[in-house]
């Protein structure tokens, strides 16, 4: 298996960050615009629709404050199983974001485009906290023909 790991320091507090990786509007202001389902409880739903496709993923574990996992049910192939894992901890004035989209059958291209991408969303979502805007769907950077 395969992962794709990613770690970015965001100058707000833990809750601050928790609560854009576990609500609706949050996700929605840094991940894509599209999302809709309940991502704040253990076995709840989140869809999340980009201009070119979609994941519907699972909530598997919220450890508040902490921790959130994912688990993919639906979308392409190569994501369908894999689980996209969030730890959050305090360093100095930093809530560091650790991050794992985990479980990837093989390294194939689109999964080095979804590393980009997922580092891009990052940086969305370190703007989202610090500042109150991120750059969600459909108003990302576009890197390919994946978008």
């Amino acid at each position: 298996m395969n992962d794709i790991l990613h770690r970015i320091g965001i100058e707000a507090g833990q809750s601050e960050v928790w609560s854009a990786l576990t609500t609706i509007d949050g996700l929605s202001g840094w991940w894509t615009e599209d999302t809709e389902g309940e991502s704040d409880s253990v076995g709840g739903t989140v869809a999340f629709r980009f201009p070119v496709g979609g994941f519907d993923m699972r909530v598997t574990e919220l450890d508040p404050g902490t921790r959130v996992v994912w688990q993919v049910t639906d979308g392409p192939d190569e994501w369908v199983g894999t689980t996209v894992e969030w730890e959050l901890h305090r360093e100095d004035e930093y809530t560091v974001v650790t991050f794992a989209h985990r479980g990837w059958r093989e390294a194939v291209p689109f999964m080095h485009h979804c590393s980009t991408k997922w580092a891009i969303f990052l940086m969305s979502l370190k703007a989202f906290v610090e500042t109150g805007k991120g750059e969600p769907a459909p108003h990302d950077v576009r890197i390919s023909n994946w978008h």
